[in-house]
């Protein structure tokens, strides 16, 4: 019975991360926003920019499409994940980053040694 119970635990398959998905990100600094998918990697969790938008929502060609926006963020419990880098191209700076998933609500921040930012809530697209 007991190399049945393992058998079977071996083979299901490994529950997806609330986290995981694409996000729609706040508008930065310059107006702009994009969909972030956030999907596992290198034992953690990455954010990757996948597609852009300018400040009437129009969606735009960008430099930054397919660079990791997150990278290394670990679940901590209860909804907060950290231990990751939060890059904003806005400011092109990257910040010791913590995200606080509630629902389909992320609030994703950060901090530089004593100066911390917001990067606002972001929305799931799906």
């Amino acid at each position: 019975m007991r190399y049945l119970m393992i058998a079977l635990l071996a083979a299901t398959p490994a529950l997806a991360d609330p986290i995981e998905g694409t996000w729609q990100t706040q508008k930065d600094d310059n107006g702009n926003s994009g969909y972030v998918r956030i999907a596992p990697c290198d034992g953690g969790l990455c954010g990757t920019l996948v597609r852009s938008f300018d400040p009437q929502g129009n969606e735009i060609s960008s430099q930054h499409t397919g660079r990791a926006i997150i990278w290394d963020m670990q679940p901590a419990g209860g909804g907060l994940y950290e231990g990751g880098k939060v890059w904003a191209p806005d400011r092109d700076k990257t910040y010791n980053g913590k995200l606080t998933l509630s629902g389909d609500s992320l609030d994703v921040s950060g901090c530089i040694l004593m100066v911390c930012r917001s990067g606002g809530v972001w929305r799931r697209v799906d």
